[in-house]
């Protein structure tokens, strides 16, 4: 029984390796899209598509309705940075938070940087094609359509700002 425990110690390491050898994939752990692959195109339910109804595509109590405008197939046609944040307030309190400082980042870079909301009751499609599990996810494109940047979690403002200023040529 001794030789057991050295054996199974190889036998996870040979699996790791193994593992590691397959970084020609397109996703990060969690399933998630690694940094400097294109994004997905996908349609998503705008305001238009739900007759201007808030309710019908968000689960958040304070909406803007400026991150329900676009779809994001169309936002990607527009060659700007575009700030997707996946985020359901209805059952994640951190995602209410989340979307506090997106509503604070998309008034300083508004008309510059592109901000659209993903809440998974509304627009589960865009939680497939992005491959999140989990909230909140918040992903940065930058205007060629190629993820920029990927935070699992909450982010905060110090974290954020740097990476829209230098894709807006924006002071910060």
């Amino acid at each position: 029984m001794q030789g057991v425990a050295p054996v199974m110690r190889v036998l996870a390491v040979l699996l790791l390796l193994l593992l590691a050898g397959c970084g020609d994939l397109d996703v990060g752990g969690g399933g998630v899209l690694l940094s400097g692959k294109p994004a997905p195109v996908i349609k998503t339910k705008t305001l238009k598509d739900v007759g201007g109804d808030l309710a019908k595509i968000t689960s958040y109590r304070y909406p803007d309705p400026r991150m329900y405008q676009l779809s994001f197939d169309d936002a990607l046609k527009m060659h700007k940075p575009i700030v997707v944040e996946f985020a359901t307030p209805g059952h994640c309190t951190q995602c209410d938070k989340q979307l506090q400082l997106l509503k604070v980042m998309m008034n300083k870079y508004e008309g510059k940087v592109l901000f659209l909301h993903m809440d998974q009751y509304y627009n589960p499609e865009a939680y497939d094609a992005f491959q999140v599990r989990g909230e909140p996810w918040t992903f940065v494109i930058n205007g060629q359509g190629l993820v920029e940047v990927v935070y699992p979690g909450r982010i905060l403002y110090q974290e954020i700002d740097p990476v829209l200023a230098r894709l807006t040529g924006a002071d910060g």
